[in-house]
């Protein structure tokens, strides 16, 4: 027995049976419709995957913040510091609470200006740095006060201090760590305290440092 054709498939949307081209054409679109949807759905879980690794970095490494730096032992390297230099170094007593994560005799040859740093953290994780130039100029005050014009002066255990106050507008547009700065001269000493830290923090130091500083104008 001859098998019978089956007939053409009616279209709705024609009412009369597709030609061979329009069913042609019909399964081109599915096709390309299928790959279309198909590639929709890899980017989506391609993008998940790569938000879940994401997500898996953030939690397993370590945030970069002022409580993981290393605490620097800035007595000691005073201490050290000392030991190669005739003025007295400077080396704030602190309350508790304070760490370092710097401390530094930079020596170099004349003309440039040797001096040591000390960089501080408050309590509450805010910088103050110490610098104290040797045989120092204008020129370079200026450079590590960043051109900070000066607003008044403030003495502090019988120091005089000029007060560099860039919070209020006055100084460089940024500032950078040296929001507020306090700078005097003793002996063939320079001496700059500044940072973001609190006025009442920066003044804890010049407190602490005072008969350091009055030491030096003796030398």
């Amino acid at each position: 027995m001859t098998r019978q054709q089956k007939p053409p498939r009616v279209v709705a949307e024609l009412g009369r049976p597709e030609t061979p081209e329009e069913t042609a054409a019909r399964k081109a679109e599915d096709s390309r419709n299928y790959r279309m949807r198909k590639t929709v759905s890899n980017l989506v879980y391609a993008l998940l995957a790569t938000l879940a690794i994401v997500l898996i970095i953030v939690l397993i490494v370590p945030r970069s913040n002022t409580s993981l730096l290393k605490n620097v032992d800035f007595h000691s390297a005073a201490e050290d510091a000392q030991a190669s230099r005739d003025e007295v170094i400077i080396d704030p007593q602190l309350p508790d609470g304070w760490t370092s994560n710097k401390a530094k005799l930079s020596s170099v040859r004349t003309p440039q200006i040797s001096l040591w740093y000390i960089g501080l953290l408050t309590p509450d994780e805010q910088f103050i740095g110490i610098k104290q130039g040797f045989d120092a100029n204008a020129t370079w005050q200026s450079q590590q006060l960043e051109g900070a014009l000066a607003d008044t002066t403030v003495t502090i255990e019988g120091i005089t201090w000029t007060v560099y106050d860039n919070r209020d507008g006055s100084g460089p547009s940024d500032p950078g760590n040296i929001e507020y700065a306090l700078a005097t001269e003793s002996g063939s000493s320079t001496i700059l305290i500044y940072g973001t830290a609190k006025t009442d923090d920066i003044r804890t130091v010049a407190e602490a440092i005072a008969e350091q500083v009055k030491a030096n104008a003796l030398k």
